[in-house]
């Protein structure tokens, strides 16, 4: 369903510039705590936009607060002009507005006067990838006043009011880094070792990004891609989509921490063509490295702190299927009900004269299709098809799993079989799937 907006104000013709008004107001207390959505390596917050419910993506890589898929919400938004926004992919930039005078709030932290960018492509939409109602993105405004705490395993973040007593009490067991903010994102030096030489390699520390390492090899003679790779769909940002290169890399290191073999992507030259780089970033480091830490922005003082947490020594994973699927609406499903509350029974009669009552409730339950198939996986090599209609995995109904479940076992390791059965138009298939690891 088209968003609904309520726009006041007046439209112009402008490019992507601002200059964000406001502040966040913080409540009465040291601290406070909020939950969030772990989503593929990704953090979905709540946050309310002039008293309007919606989820965000919190994301250290931008700069400005963006919505996008507002579905059958109705919005208010003021003093708005349009413009055109520009970022990563391999198209022009897409049609948007800025809007002013806005109202936020994330838990009991209240943003006012703040600039709002809204994204009017309808292919701007993270709800149907991620499988839950994704409508905007939050960054650098989040982070810039507070220190601001990431606990990944326990998916909360806890916002501490800035005085030297908070630092130095929640830092105390921390690893210290430097980071430098350039254009209001965080970079930080790493060591990378891909190629065969040790590379110190300066990249934006990136919340909203899923994949473990970003790295940009053609601005680096010492980086190259691995001799094993293979072609992939990275993601979509604001020009379209992203396609590049996947491949293992010998080493990476964070200060302290240090990872072996994890999995780089190499985004290509048409998909960065858009995006305006501060000097000698050579790429990123995203969710899938940063969710093997408990977390700390320290803005004010150019500060980034790691702790490791349960997750650090998980191997580095990728799709070894080659599917990619996507949220592609709801079904009306049928149940037996063990509740009281059901919307309809049948009554049976037994042999011997008794009566049985069967409770049925109907439930809506998600739909998942195949987004695309990569060539030369697995997924390709036995037939299946973009559009294809996933209805089972080893003969459990598809809508039990969250599309991460799903995603999930389509990055098992070598060897592993699954069973998908799938509608492809009028027709029920069968398929036996074997992942093949290329890395």
């Amino acid at each position: 369903m088209k968003a609904l907006l309520a726009i006041i104000g007046f439209f112009c013709c402008i490019h992507f510039a601002a200059a964000q008004e406001g502040f966040a107001a913080f409540p009465n207390k040291n601290k406070i705590t909020i939950p969030f959505q772990l989503v593929n390596n990704l953090i979905i917050v709540p946050v309310s936009v002039n008293g309007v419910e919606l989820n965000f993506l919190l994301d250290t890589g931008v700069e400005e607060t963006i919505l996008f898929s507002l579905e059958d919400k109705e919005l208010q938004l003021h003093d708005v002009e349009s413009l055109t926004l520009r970022g990563l992919g391999s198209q022009d930039g897409v049609d948007g507005l800025k809007s002013k005078n806005n109202r936020l709030s994330i838990g009991p932290l209240q943003y006012s006067k703040q600039e709002i960018f809204i994204v009017i492509d309808e292919q701007m939409n993270l709800s149907a990838s991620l499988g839950v109602p994704v409508n905007g993105i939050i960054g650098y405004h989040f982070f810039k006043s507070n220190l601001v705490k990431i606990n990944y395993a326990q998916k909360k973040l806890v916002i501490y009011n800035y005085n030297k007593a908070n630092l130095k009490k929640i830092t105390k067991d921390y690893t210290p880094l430097d980071i430098t903010l350039e254009r209001k994102k965080p970079y930080v030096l790493s060591s990378v070792t891909a190629g065969g030489e040790v590379v110190s390699a300066k990249l934006l520390l990136d919340t909203g990004n899923s994949d473990a390492i970003w790295l940009f090899d053609r601005k680096s003679g010492q980086i190259t891609v691995p001799e094993r790779h293979f072609d992939d769909f990275l993601g979509r940002g604001f020009s379209g989509p992203i396609f590049g290169k996947k491949g293992r890399i010998s080493d990476f290191a964070l200060n302290r921490f240090k990872f072996r073999n994890p999995v780089a992507s190499f985004p290509d030259t048409v998909s960065l063509r858009n995006v305006k780089m501060v000097d000698n970033r050579l790429g990123s480091v995203g969710g899938e490295v940063l969710k093997r830490f408990q977390i700390i922005f320290d803005y004010t003082n150019s500060k980034f702190y790691l702790k490791k947490n349960a997750n650090f020594d998980l191997p580095f994973h990728c799709n070894t299927s080659g599917i990619e699927l996507h949220h592609a609406g709801t079904k009306l499903v049928q149940e037996l009900s063990r509740q009281n509350i059901t919307t309809s029974s049948v009554k049976i009669e037994l042999g011997g004269g008794g009566e049985m009552n069967l409770r049925y409730k109907f439930e809506l339950k998600p739909v998942y299709e195949i987004a695309s198939i990569r060539k030369g996986s697995p997924a390709e090599a036995i037939g299946l098809q973009q559009g294809d209609v996933l209805l089972s995995i080893n003969d459990a109904q598809s809508y039990r799993y969250t599309l991460q479940e799903i995603n999930e076992l389509l990055k098992s390791d070598d060897g592993r079989k699954l069973l998908l059965e799938v509608q492809r138009n009028d027709k029920i298939i069968k398929f036996k799937l074997e992942m093949k690891s290329i890395l």
